[in-house]
């Protein structure tokens, strides 16, 4: 873990710069979430035959993401952060107009593929540029507000794409959502990039290396807050994906009024569950090396049992208010999980830790879960028990983030007792 310490070089830009990459990480939930809004007209306009086609789409976005992303990270390290995100964020915003345009399976296949491949540049950089800009003692802060825009882009993906789809049509709602990204994009060139690891103070600045990455893998520390973080993002982008359709299929609600519901309450969840998330793990951190990992424990366990009610409840209220409930305990761990990646890792090689990160997370995580929820469903004609996997899920990545909570204090003694014997 870093040091806590205070003294650095302030960047004179950092709140600018802040407000800007987390505007546009709204937008980038935005366009990736605007698809799970409108799944059942898309399915009935181009005649798309089962459930697992339709998650299918999930995962060809999660394959250009993923596969990139440690590309991006590597590059990330090593050349002109402002240039790649810009890149990547035009790519991501022409491959959402282009869905749009879509008259077959094939080429919408080949759509959400562009916009996983844009999104990897922007996903694996941006945490690490805000790393630089902000010192230790408020870096956490800082990625809890561009956290926030997770829930609030996913949120307006939901309801945009609900309400866009009702009143032009499914089309036009990707058209809409899609082109403000270009705008984005130009905005990152009126805005300087802080130098790497200008905050991190007495740390040995080491240039990016296959070697130095590498030895990620024997990083306990590191692979234990990504662990938890695979089976987190397993649940999430299921959910995510199917959230409309289960309210729809299971309690017969519009698919309008899916859209209207969990938009709100994926920005009021969301919102809420952020800042609780951020205080506490700042709070805790204070007298408590490993707080960060405490408060990723903490929010799973709360969140399990109002995930499994949501699910199997026949009452559709019921089911609903859990929803809401277990959001808030689950975007409690926003923030501490990109904080503690960033932080046990060297600043050089932030990019490149986050690319991995993201690697391992959609590889692992929800490449493959929106098609299993979907295959479940399939085979039992019922989608209430697929998504019955999910709270499962969030019981294991507890589980590697309690490890991770062992590790950090473990780590934190053996520091205690090497500077006891020096004192000596």
């Amino acid at each position: 873990m870093q040091s806590n310490s205070s003294d650095h070089r302030p960047f004179p830009m950092a709140k600018r710069l802040l407000i800007l990459l987390t505007v546009i990480n709204l937008f980038n939930f935005l366009d990736r979430y605007v698809l799970s809004a409108v799944l059942e007209p898309i399915k009935e306009d181009l005649g798309i035959q089962s459930d697992a086609d339709m998650g299918r789409l999930a995962t060809a976005f999660m394959l250009g993401y993923f596969l990139t992303s440690p590309i991006f990270g590597y590059l990330g390290d090593k050349l002109s952060r402002r240039k790649l995100m810009a890149v990547g964020i035009i790519g991501w915003s022409l491959g959402t107009c282009l869905t749009g345009l879509a008259q077959g399976f094939s080429f919408m296949i080949f759509c959400r593929i562009m916009v996983g491949l844009g999104e990897a540049s922007f996903g694996a950089i941006a945490p690490a540029v805000i790393s630089d800009a902000y010192p230790s003692n408020r870096r956490n802060k800082a990625i809890t507000f561009f956290s926030m825009a997770v829930p609030i882009g996913a949120a307006c993906g939901f309801a945009l794409g609900g309400i866009l789809a009702a009143q032009l049509g499914w089309r036009s709602a990707f058209f809409i959502t899609g082109l403000p990204g270009f705008l984005l994009a130009a905005l990152l060139f009126f805005i300087p990039e802080p130098e790497r690891g200008m905050n991190d103070v007495g740390e040995k600045k080491e240039k990016i290396s296959l070697k130095s990455i590498w030895a990620l893998s024997k990083n306990k520390e590191y692979l234990l807050v990504n662990f938890g973080y695979v089976f987190y993002t397993f649940a999430m982008g299921a959910f995510s994906f199917w959230g409309p359709s289960f309210l729809h299929r299971v309690h017969g609600m519009k698919e309008a009024d899916a859209a209207l519901f969990l938009g709100p309450c994926l920005v009021f969840g969301g919102i809420v569950g952020t800042l609780i998330g951020g205080y506490f793990a700042n709070l805790w951190r204070q007298s408590n090396p490993a707080g960060y990992a405490k408060l990723l424990v903490v929010s799973m366990l709360f969140a399990v049992p109002f995930s499994f009610i949501s699910f199997l409840t026949q009452n559709t209220l019921l089911s609903m208010i859990c929803i809401g409930i277990s959001l808030i305990f689950l975007f409690q761990s926003t923030g501490p999980i990109n904080t503690v990646i960033l932080e046990s890792v060297p600043s050089s090689m932030r990019a490149s830790a986050m690319a991995i990160c993201i690697f391992m997370i959609h590889a692992f995580g929800d490449l493959w879960s929106p098609e299993l929820v979907g295959r479940v469903s399939d085979s039992v004609g019922n989608l209430r028990i697929g998504m019955l996997i999910l709270p499962g899920a969030f019981l294991l990545a507890a589980l590697c983030w309690f490890l991770l909570y062992r590790e950090q204090k473990f780590k934190v003694l053996e520091q205690s007792r090497s500077s006891s014997e020096k004192d000596r």
